[in-house]
């Protein structure tokens, strides 16, 4: 019989501090969108097909990952995933043509799939008793948060004083140096009932089950919104927004210019969603997680159309991120809890990461169609309206998932 199992657990904290390093390396690449793009002379179509295919060699690495992890062990594998990140950051900043960094990206985006959520969210879950679960998940969900809290700053600092290449350089020795606190993370086994059940077999449960198809599509729209933001959120800040009046409170705090203001709005975000995540994995033990996934795109396609029909000015910027961030990451703990209340824990690695490649796949044409988009119009409006569709589209698609647990086989 389990022993009861506390929320706050050293496979819990190791995991945040991981997933912590990990986005908050991740969620700094919008910053070098201009600085890259500026040195080499580059088309912004350029840089951000290199963050595209990072996000979708991610998506592409999530399942690769879970299933390394369920076969050679938890912690090899996000071993593994850390070093591959490294390698490819290093590489990164030696790549001077842009079919280099689109190349290095591969590497940078397979690693953060070992060091990110589809492992580590499993690893974690399994650490957790049933009452705890979605609270667990949630906060090590918002951990990714609050490295994109200083993530972007922190790159936009460091770019004051040293080259982008010396950024990449000092973020590829955070990665590993946070990978010195594996050795704590232990986890638990899965059931002995879920151990019974086959790779295989849980496979065919999920692609019959109708409910899993539906999840899938819908996180598209996550993965679209969300690398759209990250990538170019900072640039059409500093191109699109209003100025910000000399002697106001942003002036007074040191934010003079609208490119500063782009990675704080960045890093709001990830602030915002802090409480955003840990309020839905409360909310997730209390209220149908279909029904609360329809209400965040809900309010993210809301949102998105009331920032762009409105002048965009540092108010409305701030405001915007601080209601797009509650709403950002919130839907990670309540996706992975719902695969996992539906199929079981043992595989969670895998069949969140098979949902979390249409999370990526949407990312990368979120990421891509912006750069191609302004390249063609030069503007974002055209990208922008098209995240506001999906994420329509994705709150109507929750709404007929079947939100309960479906039978294991019995053995033969």
């Amino acid at each position: 019989m389990d022993h009861p199992r506390t929320l706050v657990n050293p496979v819990l904290i190791v995991g945040c501090v991981i997933i912590l390093v990990s986005f908050a390396i991740r969620a700094s690449f919008g910053v070098f969108q201009i600085p890259i793009a500026s040195e080499f002379g580059w088309l912004r179509a350029e840089f951000s097909l290199a963050i595209a295919i990072q996000n979708l060699a991610w998506g592409i690495g999530q399942p690769i990952f879970g299933a390394l992890a369920e076969r050679i062990g938890d912690r090899k594998a996000i071993l593994l995933g850390g070093v591959v990140y490294a390698v490819g950051l290093v590489l990164s900043s030696f790549a001077v043509t842009p079919e280099a960094h689109q190349l290095y990206e591969v590497l940078v985006g397979f690693g953060i799939a070992g060091t990110g959520f589809g492992v580590i969210l499993a690893v974690v879950g399994r650490a957790s008793s049933d009452e705890n679960r979605s609270m667990s998940l949630a906060i090590a969900t918002a951990a990714g948060s609050a490295g994109q809290v200083f993530g972007a700053p922190v790159a936009e600092w460091m770019l004051g004083f040293m080259t982008w290449q010396s950024v990449f350089l000092v973020f590829a020795a955070a990665i590993l140096l946070v990978l010195l606190t594996l050795p704590l993370m232990k986890a638990p086994q899965a059931s002995t009932t879920e151990l019974e059940e086959t790779l295989g077999q849980i496979l065919g449960r999920a692609v019959r089950n109708p409910s899993y198809a539906l999840i899938f599509i819908g996180f598209f729209s996550c993965g679209y919104q969300l690398g759209f933001i990250t990538a170019h959120f900072p640039a059409f800040v500093t191109e699109m927004c209003g100025p910000i009046a000399p002697g106001g409170v942003l002036h007074g705090l040191g934010i003079t210019t609208t490119s500063a203001l782009g990675a704080v709005a960045i890093s709001l975000i990830g602030l915002a969603n802090i409480a955003g995540t840990l309020a839905a994995g409360w909310a997730g033990n209390r209220w149908p997680k279909k029904y609360l996934l329809a209400g965040i795109y809900v309010g993210r396609t809301i949102a998105g159309a009331v920032f762009i029909l409105l002048p965009i000015t540092p108010l409305s910027v701030l405001v915007f991120s601080a209601v797009m961030g509650a709403l950002w990451l919130a839907t990670v703990p309540l996706t992975a809890g719902l695969i996992g209340y539906i199929f079981g824990l043992r595989y969670l690695a895998t069949l969140y990461g098979i949902v979390f490649f249409s999370h990526q796949l949407g990312s990368f044409m979120g990421v891509w169609l912006g750069g191609r988009m302004y390249d063609l119009t030069g503007g974002y409006s055209a990208v922008w309206w098209i995240g506001v569709g999906v994420g329509a589209l994705s709150a109507i698609v929750h709404l007929p998932v079947r939100e309960r647990r479906t039978p294991v086989p019995m053995a033969a």
